[in-house]
């Protein structure tokens, strides 16, 4: 029972993660590159989206902090490392590019791939295969 409550739960965090994507337009590439375009159709409202993510994502690390166990149950894995390396850098600019260019990042490029946009599609698989590539050549998790 508690499995399948587990998978449900998670499931309907999904749905609303990714209804939030659809309200706040963090799925629509085109808000997404005029937030990024400073010099031309500038559109700033998705610091407010950015902003309330932070807020939320502080209030969750302060309530993870006060338990030892995962909220559906299993063990908690909080990352321990707090060190800037050359990996950590280099994926940063790896993800920016990508979102600057295509206007996506992972999450909200499922949502639209969800609602049928082809270039979603696109982007979806090609973060598929960088993953995979990651996964083989660089992570030591070679199969």
């Amino acid at each position: 029972m508690k499995r399948h409550f587990n998978f449900y739960s998670q499931y309907l965090i999904g749905v609303l993660f990714g209804v939030g994507l659809i309200i706040s337009g963090m799925s629509n590439p085109q808000k997404i590159l005029n937030f990024l375009d400073l010099a031309g159709n500038w559109d700033p409202s998705l610091i407010f989206v950015m902003g309330g993510a932070i807020l939320v994502g502080l209030a969750g690390f302060y309530l993870v902090s006060k338990r030892s166990e995962a909220f559906f149950g299993g063990a908690l894995h909080i990352p321990t490392r707090r060190d800037i390396s050359k990996p950590l850098v280099i994926g940063s600019l790896i993800f920016g590019a990508g979102w600057g260019i295509a206007g996506f990042c992972p999450g909200p490029a499922i949502v639209a791939l969800g609602a049928g946009h082809l270039k979603a599609l696109a982007f979806v698989l090609a973060m598929l295969a960088g993953m995979a590539l990651c996964n083989r050549f660089f992570t030591g998790h070679k199969k």
